[in-house]
């Protein structure tokens, strides 16, 4: 545990240091969704949902994605020497997690001070916009570990990204529809379960691979 808080403490010293792409996603965040205000006045319940997960598809990519990129391979050399692959991925897992979940509230708060709330259930949406950001994390930083280890190749995400995180979106979609429109939610809690479910099944994916990627 020791290891894994001072991995963690490693990524929020290199973040600070490079503030300005932090800032970089902030100001992207806010800039999309003013230039959606301008365009789109207080959009309805459907038209707002969609925009939502799509924004925060490519905050994730920007926030989560670059993880593992940015470590050349001299440092990855070092870790080598030092580190436990299991550690460090947990370690990843739990900083891009958090840095999720902050960067979630950020945009629904947004969302919300631009283009109004729709949202009929408020606790559900708040809940499935927590759990939708963790699995994008969990996902992102997954993609992430196999092209830093295939070379630092960014465009592998997208090659292997885009058949995962489409369905992902799509079941988070579903999942946010009946919350901001008067609809049936008969089932919800079981779809619910589906999105928790992959959650757990990436991390643990996560788990077993990364330890062979850390051999490569």
């Amino acid at each position: 545990m020791s290891q894994i808080l001072k991995l963690i403490r490693k990524d929020v010293l290199l973040e600070w240091r490079k503030k300005y792409s932090f800032y970089g996603i902030l100001l992207y965040l806010a800039s999309a969704v003013f230039l959606i205000n301008l365009l789109i006045d207080h959009p309805e319940g459907d038209t707002w949902n969609v925009l939502f997960w799509i924004i925060l598809l490519f905050v994730s990519v920007n926030a989560v994605a670059k993880s593992f990129l940015q470590e050349n391979r001299a440092r990855q050399l070092y870790y080598y020497t030092l580190l436990d692959p299991k550690k460090v991925i947990i370690s990843k897992l739990i900083y891009n997690g958090v840095l999720m979940l902050i960067m979630s509230l950020i945009a629904l708060g947004l969302f919300i001070l631009f283009l109004g709330n729709p949202a009929l259930q408020f606790g559900k949406f708040l809940l499935v916009v927590l759990v939708g950001g963790l699995s994008l994390s969990t996902l992102f930083t997954l993609l992430s570990a196999i092209a830093g280890k295939a070379g630092g190749n960014s465009a592998l995400i997208a090659i292997l990204g885009f058949p995962i995180v489409i369905p992902q979106l799509i079941l988070l979609s579903d999942l946010s529809k009946p919350l901001l429109e008067p609809m049936l939610t008969v089932g919800w809690w079981k779809l619910f379960a589906v999105l928790l479910a992959l959650n757990l099944l990436i991390i643990l994916l996560s788990y077993i691979l990364y330890p062979f990627l850390w051999k490569e």
